[in-house]
């Protein structure tokens, strides 16, 4: 994954700044500098707390690359790409983008952003946000259902109940776009994408959390921060989105595999 620091839009800090190892997965790098610059002349308190501040987030980093590799072993039809983490929702952030891909060509796409701010922000509940985004595409029959969006929503809701630790403050967002074909493209088929936009705050580090029985591979390991879990999560609802059968106890496809266009 590719952090970012800073959120003035300004360059990734040099505290935290994302490189790839060659493997897929990418390293965090840097001195003991916070987002927003140098601390030179701070007190060593300072430093102290920046350079914690900046173990936490390669700790979280390195929870969430641990859960893209499992995924890739279990779903080899999911991949991962780095992008751009968003510079300006809080100090440190990382991004990754997945496509899903059968053997009829790319049926999904989704997005999975991790935020950090050691101070917190309203509605978090705590210093990390994950915001999760989903896109594929239905067949109109399907779109028409009025239940589309409590349904759709209930593959990610399902999936974190299955595979992580604890999550708070959800919200999002399920919306359907009907695209027709007028003049020349007449003759394409009507298509409706589906796409579900969601935050949560992972309920990590209390007292006595530790990962669900059923949870299965991705699952988070006891002593740690369980964001593993919820890139396993989010895949899993991306899957059952895309039509995909489910890889481990607990987690069900909703809907049969659909037919769908390339990309």
């Amino acid at each position: 994954m590719r952090p970012a620091g800073g959120t003035d839009g300004t360059k990734a800090s040099s505290a935290v700044s994302g490189g790839s190892d060659g493997s897929g997965s990418s390293t965090a790098s840097g001195s003991s500098t916070a987002s927003g610059g140098a601390m030179l002349g701070g007190s060593t308190a300072d430093r102290d707390q920046a350079d914690g501040t900046v173990a936490t987030f390669r700790a979280a980093i390195a929870e969430v690359e641990a859960g893209l590799g499992r995924m890739r072993g279990l779903r080899p039809g999911l991949t991962f790409e780095q992008e751009p983490a968003p510079r300006k929702l809080a100090p440190y952030a990382a991004s990754v983008a997945v496509t899903v891909r059968d053997a009829g060509g790319d049926v999904g796409w989704g997005r999975f952003v991790l935020l950090y701010d050691p101070a917190g922000q309203r509605g978090w509940g705590g210093p990390f946000r994950i915001i999760g985004h989903i896109r594929v595409d239905l067949e109109p029959e399907i779109a028409a259902d009025p239940l589309v969006g409590e349904v759709g929503w209930s593959w990610l809701t399902e999936a974190l109940d299955a595979r992580a630790v604890g999550y708070e403050q959800t919200s999002g967002t399920v919306t359907r776009v009907v695209t027709e074909g007028f003049g020349a493209k007449r003759d394409e088929p009507v298509m409706t994408e589906f796409e579900l936009r969601a935050s949560w705050s992972p309920a990590c580090g209390a007292p006595g959390k530790q990962a669900p029985d059923h949870a299965g591979p991705g699952s988070s390991q006891a002593g740690g921060l369980g964001l593993d879990g919820h890139v396993a999560a989010w895949c899993d609802a991306l899957c059952a989105a895309a039509g995909l059968p489910p890889v481990a106890p607990g987690v069900r496809a909703l809907r049969q595999p659909l037919g769908r266009r390339s990309r």
